[in-house]
């Protein structure tokens, strides 16, 4: 019988490589996101970009990585009973929609084209973050009201950008005064099913020839097999994190990063 030095498992070193540095982006973001409801998609997605990864591949990957990574999420905040079921009822259909939509125009522009509106709009989120760091409200209850609108815009922005559904969506909400526990629990929630659903929607454009540049992904599935391992690990420590960090110091951290890596992307495409 042969031996197993008779079947050499050769890695490729780049691979490896790849594979260990988005292994780290993934577990970094996935703990800031565990610990601010946001900035996971958004993180990753400024990082691929900044590899020149075109827009669409780089949406798509996060959000496979993400179908992963939120339904960890989600089971957590459920268990935990952070999760606001009526405000969920509007948020998660209206965003399911918004993505799908997004993905569906996303992946029938060529990546040149929308990357310089992707770079400014991360660049808009990086900003908000910041600001959203310094304002204090007094809490109250989600305001179903605005769930539906919302939903519909953080879900398409979400697949456009390849994030933005919590930065976008919790921080509105929070904004408007209602409790970071359960805005952050309902909406890490609800983004389990706008990413399935975002991720179905590039599938569909990639099955009907819509996605011109989808042939691509195949030559990043490295980076999205080091995102879906980094955030898995990361995920059980979410909650630690939270109750160590200050959520105020985490912020202005994302903040800058997003901002600081959204310039550098800036200054390669014009310069």
């Amino acid at each position: 019988m042969p031996g197993f030095d008779q079947f050499p498992m050769a890695v490729d070193p780049e691979v490896l490589t790849v594979f260990l540095l988005f292994a780290g982006v993934g577990f970094l973001a996935q703990i800031v996101d565990g610990a601010l409801g946001m900035a996971y998609g958004v993180i990753s997605t400024t990082v691929l970009l900044a590899f020149g990864v075109p827009p669409a591949t780089a949406s798509a990957s996060v959000h496979a990585a993400e179908v992963f990574t939120t339904g960890v999420s989600g089971v957590s905040h459920i268990s935990h009973k952070n999760v606001d079921w009526r405000a969920f009822a509007f948020l998660a259909p209206a965003g399911m929609i918004g993505g799908v939509a997004g993905a569906y125009v996303l992946s029938g522009i060529e990546g040149d084209q929308i990357r310089p509106f992707v770079i400014a709009y991360l660049a808009l989120l990086g900003v908000f973050i910041l600001v959203r760091a310094f304002r204090k409200l007094e809490l109250s209850h989600i305001n179903l009201r605005l769930t539906p609108p919302l939903g519909l815009v953080g879900g398409f922005l979400d697949a456009v950008g390849g994030g933005g559904w919590g930065p976008m969506v919790s921080s509105t909400l929070m904004g408007s005064g209602a409790t970071p526990r359960t805005v952050i629990g309902t909406v890490n929630t609800a983004e389990f099913f706008v990413t399935c659903a975002i991720s179905a929607g590039f599938v569909w454009a990639l099955l009907t020839g819509h996605w011109a540049e989808a042939g691509e992904l195949t030559d990043h599935l490295p980076a999205v097999a080091g995102l879906i391992a980094g955030g898995l690990c990361a995920a059980p420590l979410a909650g630690y994190v939270v109750k160590m960090a200050h959520p105020r110091l985490l912020t202005v951290a994302v903040g800058l990063l997003v901002v600081g890596l959204s310039v550098w992307q800036g200054v390669q495409l014009w310069g």
